[in-house]
């Protein structure tokens, strides 16, 4: 077994004292089980450290990993420019874990100078890597880096990727340790970064208990939505650096967990025993994912039925023509204001829609966004006709707006808003995720329509039904 030593480490920056200032205190225990981890991880025999980041070059459709000679990085954004590291990058390995990641129809992007000039990026040590490196470096941890980025793949592709990793580290017959940089919910508390949802503490809970007993199924079969729900960065870092330890027994210990700043920060050891095949699990949690997908399709509403049959049409060259006795009254007999939301892996995809009805009906309503939303959202390059599986949909059929005198009016969970000046118009749905005032709602209203902060706006809000 190449893979001797796995673990997760949170990385807020607060953590390094000259970052924190103080501040760093009120992490204590996460700073003495970062040196414990280091510790560990120092008397494994790791000769290489592959370190995962959610802060790096994230692609939506494979992985970045950094391909420059020697990693470099520093913590200058944060007022600390004096903590800074320059490691060996092990290129070997780099190379290995493309090569072979490429057999498991993974594609991996090396990140050279080159390559980042051309997609406007870095290849400096992003704060994922920086942070943690920190304590490590403290803890006797002196040993070439790869830096691997996380990507948006499908779970099952994460967790293959691990696995390329452990067999590139065992054909060149290498002691690899795996280190996934991942802070949990940022939805904690009433002043966490994201603001407060109850699904934080029960993705951190989850999350805890599973990595306790080392369930590895568990831990890739959590729902994306509660994740997207609690604010996490890390959940799929920590899938990448599991699949390192697929077919052998783990020996999980936490190391401890808190969150005094409404972020989730978790430490924890992962250390690879012996072979058991029974753990052998890259083709079952490539099922589980697949089924978990096939389940939610048979439970959706007309709506969205409607909407990916309409999306299914259009990639493949046929036309929707609605039929009335196909088409359940509800959605025939009226118009409204619709919009089509698509998310790929717990990830915005497209949303596009209509403040006032268009169309005959609210079924053709839908289908006309549906595709506007696959081919015309600026934010997101058009919908390739091989993700149409991998999307999940929602329709929201807007009530009628009705005009509102003042803020205290408002309720972003309940209301949607649309604020007017002149000939400019911003809409922004109810119920959305990191939307939690009505300021906050307002602004980026505001901002979608171009209407500046200080201009008299006339404000209407409106209620949605969301179908599933």
């Amino acid at each position: 077994m190449s893979i001797v030593f796995c673990g997760i480490c949170p990385h807020p920056p607060v953590m390094v004292p000259e970052v924190g200032q103080g501040r760093d205190n009120e992490v204590a225990n996460t700073k003495k089980a970062m040196l414990e981890l280091g510790r560990r991880l120092s008397e494994s025999d790791a000769e290489t450290l592959v370190m995962i980041s959610p802060h790096g070059t994230v692609f939506s459709d494979g992985i970045g990993i950094n391909a420059e000679k020697e990693l470099s990085g520093n913590l200058g954004q944060f007022n600390a420019p004096g903590v800074r590291f320059a490691l060996a990058n092990d290129l070997a390995l780099v190379q290995k874990i493309q090569n072979k990641a490429r057999l498991q129809n993974i594609t991996v992007a090396g990140i050279d100078s080159t390559l980042a000039r051309r997609y406007g990026v870095t290849t400096g040590l992003d704060h994922g890597i920086m942070a943690p490196l920190y304590f490590l470096r403290q803890a006797g941890v002196h040993i070439p880096l790869v830096h691997v980025s996380m990507g948006l793949l499908p779970f099952y592709q994460l967790y293959s990727f691990g696995v390329a990793l452990r067999e590139a580290a065992g054909e060149l017959n290498k002691h690899v340790a795996v280190l996934a940089s991942s802070d949990l919910s940022h939805r904690l508390t009433l002043d966490a970064p994201n603001g407060y949802h109850p699904a934080g503490k029960e993705f951190d809970h989850r999350l805890v208990k599973l990595v306790r007993v080392g369930d590895v199924e568990g831990i890739c079969g959590l729902d994306p939505e509660l994740a997207e729900q609690a604010g996490e960065c890390g959940l799929r870092s920590i899938i990448m650096m599991l699949g390192a330890l697929d077919g052998v027994e783990i020996t999980s210990e936490v190391l401890s967990y808190e969150g005094p700043f409404g972020v989730g920060y978790l430490v924890a050891s992962l250390v690879p025993g012996a072979r058991d095949e029974q753990r052998r699990l890259q083709d079952k949690i490539r099922r589980l994912v697949l089924d978990r997908a096939g389940q939610k399709r048979t439970a959706e509403s007309y709506p969205v039925q409607l909407a990916r049959r309409v999306l299914e049409n259009y990639y493949h060259g046929g036309r929707d023509e609605f039929k009335p006795q196909e088409v359940p009254e509800e959605f025939a007999g009226r118009r409204a204001g619709v919009f089509v939301s698509l998310k790929k892996h717990g990830r915005l995809r497209g949303c596009i829609g209509t403040i006032a009805p268009t169309k005959n009906n609210i079924a053709e309503e839908i289908a006309e966004n549906a595709v506007s939303a696959a081919i015309r959202d600026p934010r997101f390059y058009p919908v390739k006709p091989e993700e149409l599986p991998e999307l999940d949909i929602s329709v929201d059929i807007l009530g009628e707006p009705e005009p509102v005198h003042g803020l205290d009016e408002l309720d972003p969970h309940k209301y949607g808003v649309i604020v007017s000046a002149g000939g400019r118009r911003g809409l922004l749905l109810p119920d959305l995720e990191g939307i939690d005032t009505v300021d906050e709602q307002v602004a980026i209203a505001r901002q979608k329509a171009g209407i500046s902060p200080g201009e008299k706006v006339r404000l209407e809000r409106f209620e949605v039904v969301r179908y599933h």
